[in-house]
């Protein structure tokens, strides 16, 4: 009777090692990929975040007005400028104060 006993709980004790072998394994290969697509997603961040500062620097912003737009744009400083008027699809900047 030992002996069967003893038989039983070495055959049950193999096939629960089995089942928690492979859940594990499948736990693993989940989290390799997660940490494989967090690897990607932090190379692309870096790679956004560099194109992010690069073009959005005040020197290239004025390199890529005078290479593109020629002579498009009027710059103003923004102090004197008093009210912003649209009329006709158009864009009017006052600068005075009204009195």
């Amino acid at each position: 009777m030992k002996k069967v006993i003893l038989i039983f709980a070495i055959f049950f004790l193999l096939i629960s090692t089995t089942f928690i072998k492979n859940a594990t394994k499948k736990i693993e290969k989940k989290i390799y990929l997660k940490n494989e697509n967090i690897s990607d997603l932090k190379t692309k961040y870096d790679l956004v975040l560099l194109d992010y500062n690069y073009l959005s620097s005040p020197n290239r912003l004025i390199k890529l007005q005078e290479e593109l737009f020629d002579d498009q744009f009027v710059n103003y400083d923004l102090d004197k400028i008093r009210k912003i008027i649209f009329f006709n699809e158009k864009i009017l900047f006052q600068t005075d104060k009204l009195k």
